[in-house]
């Protein structure tokens, strides 16, 4: 069965533009666009309840509308819709699961104030193992449809001591899709106290090059399977999330990994990916791994 990139569909704006971004995203990877709308029983009710308009009317008109703007808009991607009731969270990673890609919308609070992040988007990407983007409202969705988005960056943190091939592989594909460079970002520490003090710039300048160096040794051979994918490496001194973020401001999509987990205490994000989720104005992409 073909897979297809999923979308979340409620009608807010912060869902167009998640639809818009995913449709666009369908087109580069000349798969099918699904949107998706979870019906969400009022407790209490049947999912059919009687009113001017049920659960079930608005789940049609919602993604009757959605649909036909999105053919007018990317005549090119086949559109297809899903409404499914029940709960968000298990719907949503159910969907995420049988999808090449899920997106989302998320509500921004504006200038680098960063992401209103709800419990079913923080759930569902714990819970799903399958790649998943979420889009600010406004990002990219207004404007002329036939318009070309400037060209910017990806962007890609990677840890040089646990390196993901999950996650730079699905961040050089998504370059090479785009035509546009890749940005590898790497945050490293200096060592704290009476160490650095009587060391000072010598020690700095020295942990700069041995980290630079480890960079560009994680991505040869990167180079060597994507050759058409502009690579530009940024090691900083910093705590990998600010150094992440500050690295993201002109991004096109920022890609995050976050490892599955299985243990007593449940899923987590891990603070690299919350620190991106709340504060990167680009769509951010969290794909999962094992490592």
């Amino acid at each position: 069965m073909t897979r297809t990139i999923t979308v979340g569909v409620d009608g807010s704006p912060e869902s167009r533009a998640a639809t818009d971004w995913a449709a666009r995203e369908a087109r580069l990877r000349a798969l099918p666009l699904k949107l998706l709308h979870v019906c969400e029983p009022a407790p209490g009710t049947g999912a059919q309840e009687s009113g001017p308009e049920t659960e079930y009317d608005r789940a049609e008109r919602v993604l009757a509308e959605a649909a036909a703007e999105l053919r007018v808009r990317h005549p090119a991607v086949e559109v297809i819709t899903d409404r499914v009731t029940g709960a968000p969270v298990p719907a949503l990673a159910e969907a995420a699961d049988a999808a090449e890609l899920l997106v989302l919308g998320s509500r921004g609070l504006g200038g680098l104030s960063g992401f209103i992040l709800g419990s079913v988007s923080l759930n569902v990407i714990a819970c799903t193992a399958r790649p998943l983007v979420l889009v600010r409202a406004g990002e990219d969705a207004a404007g002329d449809p036939s318009a070309t988005p400037p060209v910017r960056p990806v962007v890609v943190g990677l840890d040089i001591g646990a390196a993901e091939d999950t996650v730079l592989e699905f961040a050089f594909e998504a370059a090479a899709r785009r035509g546009t460079a890749l940005r590898v970002v790497h945050g490293w520490t200096q060592p704290a106290g009476e160490f650095r003090r009587f060391h000072g710039v010598e020690l700095h300048a020295s942990l700069a090059r041995r980290q630079a160096t480890a960079l560009t040794d994680a991505l040869r051979p990167w180079r060597l399977k994507f050759p058409d994918v502009k690579v530009i490496e940024a090691s900083r001194c910093g705590g990998a999330a600010q150094v992440l973020v500050n690295a993201s401001r002109d991004a096109a999509l920022t890609v995050v990994g976050r490892r599955i987990r299985t243990g007593t205490l449940g899923a987590h994000i891990g603070h690299v990916t919350h620190a991106v989720l709340h504060h990167v104005l680009a769509p951010v992409a969290v794909v999962a791994h094992d490592r």
